[in-house]
């Protein structure tokens, strides 16, 4: 943290200082609604927020889901013939091999490029 700070300019560090500030006084108006003893107004749901669960689905709910949802992917992939696993339209093509020849010049290039930027940076 202290080196993205180090990072940052002093109108940055300024604004991040006031909303800081604004963020405890909200945090200490929220401590005296809830903490009042009394209720605060119902959530969307009709409960007050904090009041427990929210709702959703209990995780054997969601595994079983899961469940039935690979076991239809399986179906389908089971029941697709070789040739329909392709995208429609194209067929499938014969991979090109590069020859030896062709990647020793490729190799070559290559470290001629990093010696060229080993040799500018220890210029620099």
């Amino acid at each position: 943290m202290a080196t993205a700070l180090s990072n940052l300019t002093v109108a940055q560090l300024q604004r991040a200082a006031q909303i800081k500030q604004q963020m405890e006084v909200l945090e200490a108006e929220l401590t005296s609604i809830l903490g009042g003893g009394t209720l605060a107004t119902p959530g969307r749901r009709g409960r007050p927020p904090g009041s427990g669960r929210k709702g959703g689905i209990s995780a054997a709910g969601r595994a079983k889901i899961a469940a039935a949802q690979r076991l239809r992917w399986a179906k389908f992939k089971a029941s697709q013939k070789p040739a329909e696993k392709t995208k429609p339209g194209r067929a499938q093509r014969k991979r090109r091999k590069m020859s030896p020849e062709g990647r020793a010049r490729i190799a070559a290039a290559q470290k001629a490029r990093w010696a060229r930027v080993r040799q500018k940076k220890k210029g620099s």
